[in-house]
């Protein structure tokens, strides 16, 4: 999967702005294909089941894949290294 710095930018600052928001927004961007390799979306990097559960879910749970889709984006651009 190939990210740009546009995408990197824009889901960091996005992941930020979750924290606080109330009600906690979608992440999807309308991209909606998954990455086979690494198993995440191109367009949010979330999983499928993150992806399907994400209506149900409680705000903290969104707030933490918020953050962990930053964290991704970080990996997947070589910024930190994989767990």
């Amino acid at each position: 999967m190939v990210l740009t710095a546009a995408l990197i930018r824009d889901i960091t600052r996005r992941a930020r702005s979750a924290q606080t928001a109330q009600p906690v927004p979608s992440p999807c961007r309308n991209v909606c294909h998954m990455d086979a390799d690494s198993g995440y979306c191109e367009g949010c990097l979330r999983t499928i089941e993150e992806i399907a559960g994400w209506s149900a879910m409680a705000e903290d749970d969104k707030r933490r894949i918020w953050a962990q889709m930053s964290q991704r984006a970080d990996r997947l651009a070589g910024r930190r290294p994989l767990p």
